[in-house]
């Protein structure tokens, strides 16, 4: 009985010192990954807390049901429409991606380890996926708003490269322990049935789950608990069959999270907190496992592996990747700087430690390093990185003050509450002319605890309290409408750190075929001058870089000038509000 109390009470107050921790860290841009990892370190066997843990089959299972936890989470948080623009690029890096990794790191494992080719292809293998929860974290958490291009690319691939890595991991811990290679064939038809096995397990999964939420009603606050069961019996049951129980997960969020259900909101803010408790027990359970003094052996070796995979092996493997893609340079270099390593790698070094692999310390030790080295590096400059390769959009609106009513699965519509924000760009609208996105209908203003009578009502006002009913995916349209919008920095204006739009076109490109794909309401007269001309003509000046110029739902930027005439031109507009994006990317040569 005391032991179990003495248990609770190191584990609570381990989470939230972990929490406040991370919370003052992030002030000085420190991940909030690598302070629950040194927690965990710091109360372990070798620091000050002198914690004594080598449970590495509670570590595993946990692992495990966390990482379901945060990929279902991610999935919840994916649009269709970001699958559907990074899908075959994502696929790419997830699968060729990963073996091109771990052959790379094989030869660097072969010599600064002094391992054998088949334990150096393990390391490899351990340590060539991206961590799902990381980059799902350390993305969101910095605030940052990257094009979507890059961020789902990096996001997607997180979510479904595992099964490549736990299956390659899973063939060399074989090999080491039988001694003799598998059958070819049999090895095809295993990787099959993972990735479509989790796939279809997921898929089925996830509508039944919206089924279930649409057609059985239960109480409001057991639709986070239904979820979470749902999630559990899917990784679980997924790994009954030998599919990939990590990308059903992932593929039952995504199918749950783009669907009309019950209980919507409530699970999302639920998932939000289950998501951080998951990553807080992971790497605090992660730092718990390792010892400094028995990782010195293999210390030196482990840096080389870990330098070597940021600099050459990411790199290589993105390049071969994307290029088919017609990625720019750009785009690449920050995809192959944000392959993020976290508990995903040490998850997977605890697979031969269960196997009683020889030599087990070398896998765990290597794997530690790389994510610490990942950590501190890539997800420290995240930021940094982003606006030196000029992927950063430009800051978006501050946090509004906005509440949602859930108004379930007999709409396709939900009521927002919003306060009016100062310098809000609503404000300099006439309140019968607010442009407000499509099928979104403002149905009360509230001033000053007075419901204001719409047909008279001349202008919104700071701190007007409005009720909208409006599709969910067109919040955060109204979010940039009702929200003041965060102005850059001093310092970054004079850096000159101005951010483009999604899409560059040349300033060739005709403004006719861009008014095709977007319904942009121009005379037809205009619709073979050049995008790079209208801009001029219709600011009547000089064109410089940063100039802004709207045109219905999409914003003009110009991006390069050359002896005054305007040579690349980025377009800004949210994938989630024109049913064209496909089109466009065919079009101008993204797809």
């Amino acid at each position: 009985m005391n032991q179990a109390n003495d248990i609770l009470f190191v584990a609570s107050l381990l989470v939230l010192v972990s929490i406040f921790a991370g919370s003052a860290s992030s002030r000085f841009g420190v991940p909030f990954l690598l302070v629950f990892l040194g927690l965990g370190l710091f109360a372990g066997e070798g620091g000050p807390g002198g914690i004594v843990f080598h449970d590495y089959q509670l570590t595993y299972s946990v692992g495990s049901a966390a990482l379901g936890i945060i990929l279902f989470d991610g999935g919840l948080r994916t649009r269709f429409a970001t699958v559907k623009l990074v899908a075959a690029p994502a696929l790419a890096l997830a699968t060729i991606g990963v073996l091109v990794t771990a052959g790379l790191l094989a030869a660097a494992a072969h010599f600064a380890l002094g391992l054998g080719y088949l334990e150096a292809f393990l390391v490899g293998s351990i340590v060539a996926s991206t961590d799902a929860a990381a980059v799902f974290f350390l993305l969101n958490v910095k605030g940052m708003a990257l094009q979507k291009r890059v961020s789902g690319t990096l996001e997607v691939e997180s979510g479904i490269n595992d099964p490549m890595a736990i299956f390659l991991t899973m063939i060399c811990v074989e090999l080491l322990r039988l001694g003799q290679p598998p059958d070819t064939l049999h090895l095809a038809a295993q990787f099959l049935l993972q990735m479509v096995g989790g796939l279809v397990i997921g898929a089925v999964g996830g509508f039944l789950l919206v089924a279930l939420f649409n057609r059985v009603p239960v109480a409001g606050g057991l639709y986070p608990i239904v979820a979470m069961a749902a999630t559990l019996l899917i990784f679980s049951g997924a790994h009954f069959v030998h599919a990939s129980n990590f990308l059903a997960v992932y593929v039952a969020g995504l199918v749950l999270g783009n669907r009309r259900h019950r209980g919507a909101q409530v699970i999302l803010r639920f998932y939000d907190g289950l998501s951080w408790l998951g990553q807080i027990i992971m790497f605090l359970l992660l730092g718990l496992l390792m010892t400094p003094a028995e990782m010195e052996p293999y210390f030196i070796g482990s840096t080389v592996v870990a330098v070597l995979l940021i600099i050459l092996a990411r790199p290589v493997a993105v390049v071969l990747c994307l290029l088919p893609f017609r990625y720019t340079m750009r785009e690449i270099g920050f995809v192959a700087w944000v392959g993020l390593r976290g508990a995903v790698p040490i998850f997977l070094a605890t697979i031969p430690v269960l196997a009683n692999v020889p030599q087990a310390e070398v896998y765990v030790t290597a794997a530690f390093v790389c994510v610490v080295a990942s950590l501190a590096l890539q997800g420290w400059t995240i930021g940094p990185v982003a606006r030196f390769f000029g992927l950063e959009l430009p800051p978006s609106p501050e946090a509004p003050t906005r509440t949602e009513i859930d108004l379930g699965s007999a709409l396709d519509r939900d009521i927002a509450s919003y306060r009016v924000e100062p310098e809000a760009p609503a404000l300099g609208y006439r309140f019968l002319e607010l442009p407000l996105p499509r099928r979104c209908r403002i149905i009360s203003v509230i001033r000053d605890g007075t419901v204001m009578d719409r047909t008279r009502l001349e202008s919104l006002q700071p701190d007007d309290y409005l009720l909208v009913l409006a599709p969910p995916e067109q919040f955060f349209s109204l979010d940039r409408l009702f929200a003041a919008r965060r102005k850059p920095t001093r310092k970054r204006r004079e850096r000159g750190e101005e951010v483009f739009g999604e899409f560059i076109l040349t300033g060739d490109t005709l403004l006719g075929e861009v008014a095709n794909l977007y319904g942009v309401p121009i005379d037809e007269t205009d619709r073979n001058e050049p995008v790079g001309a209208y801009i001029r003509r219709r600011l009547r000046q000089r064109a410089v870089v940063g100039d802004r110029l709207r045109v219905g739902p999409v914003e003009l930027v110009v991006r390069e000038v050359r002896n005054e005439r305007i040579t690349s031109v980025g377009i800004e507009l949210e994938p989630e509000e024109h049913p064209f994006l496909r089109g466009f990317r065919r079009a101008f040569g993204f797809d």
